[in-house]
């Protein structure tokens, strides 16, 4: 047997059991979800939608970061939220954090965002008539919560968050 045919054989035997494991989790997933969705069946304004995702992103030292976003968390066990994680991006500018949701289907007064007393923990929760949002996040840098500002436009949250200036930056001189 030359060496294409050993690789073609392994291949399928491959092939085969990521099929049987793909049908495996789609069924225990069904399973652990139905009486999920036949109890909230029963509530008014309830909608019996699950959805996860993830993002890859390369992170300034080289290595993968993945974010995960949604209601439905598939590791072990699945565990369902009635609380979404929105997908959220974090940018570190020069002088301010910017940190970007996608947050559809409620109203900008639905919305609440705090920063913890350590300045660098950021709370987001909005709850509409039908979808709720909450997120969690460590900052990069230590931020300024009385300088914060927010908008919501077409169901993305936008929030800059200016530096907490630190004294060791000194000062910067002009030259003449």
């Amino acid at each position: 047997m030359s060496w294409f045919e050993d690789f073609d054989e392994w291949f399928r035997k491959w092939r085969k059991f990521v099929e049987e494991f793909e049908r495996e989790v789609e069924k225990e997933i069904e399973d652990t979800l139905r009486p999920l969705s036949e109890k909230q069946g029963s509530k008014k304004g309830k909608s019996n939608v699950y959805y996860y995702g993830f993002e890859i992103t390369m992170g300034p030292d080289g290595k993968p970061k993945i974010k995960e976003f949604g209601n439905v968390r598939p590791w072990g066990r699945p565990l369902v939220s009635e609380e979404s994680e929105p997908l959220t991006d974090v940018y570190e500018e020069e002088d301010t954090v910017k940190v970007i949701m996608d947050m559809p289907g409620v109203d900008k007064d639905d919305i609440n965002i705090s920063i913890e007393p350590d300045g660098r923990t950021l709370i987001v929760e909005a709850k509409g008539s039908d979808r709720s949002y909450r997120k969690e996040l460590q900052l990069p840098t230590e931020v300024d919560a009385s300088k914060a500002k927010a908008t919501y436009k077409n169901g993305v949250l936008t929030i800059e968050l200016p530096k907490k200036n630190k004294g060791s930056r000194g000062t910067k001189i002009k030259v003449e």
